[in-house]
């Protein structure tokens, strides 16, 4: 093996040591909060802005222009704040961060693998939320999401 290479697997494994990781409930209610602010965002831009300009019932395709824009400002609240800050609102509130495996900061890559490949395959169907409960059952705490986005959460 490169000797480059097994001197940043130490390196690594010693960084991934001094973690605390985030279990289960933490994140659950950091998600809570999460969800509390990108509503109350959702209820007054969104709705208010398409109620004013008498938007709120036109359709695309099967789904209102509401819902499309509430899903779309979701997911930029989860993908712009995890990236410039490492967490969320909630994940602020509750001192827990979202990092980069390899302890480098985290890539648009990793964000946007995170926030939506592994969260869309966690909600595709109602059975797929409960894959979130293996958080609670990983060494370092890692959900479904946290693999595909090679992250971890931690406490500050």
């Amino acid at each position: 093996m490169d000797e480059q290479y097994l001197k940043q697997k130490v390196t690594i494994e010693k960084e991934e040591k001094k973690y605390r990781y985030a279990g289960f409930w933490m994140r659950f209610w950091a998600y809570l909060l999460d969800l509390v602010v990108v509503a109350s965002i959702n209820g007054i831009v969104v709705t208010s802005v398409l109620s004013i300009l008498g938007l709120s019932n036109v359709k695309i395709a099967f789904f209102s222009l509401e819902a499309v824009l509430i899903a779309f400002v979701t997911a930029l609240y989860f993908l712009l704040l995890t990236k410039k800050w490492g967490q969320t609102i909630g994940k602020k509130v509750l001192g827990i961060k979202v990092v980069h495996v390899n302890n480098q900061p985290l890539t648009w890559s990793s964000v946007i693998f995170r926030e939506v490949v592994g969260r869309y395959i966690l909600q595709v169907f109602i059975l797929t939320y409960f894959l979130y409960l293996i958080v609670a059952f990983q060494k370092k705490k890692q959900g479904l999401h946290d693999m595909v986005g090679d992250t971890y959460v931690i406490h500050e």
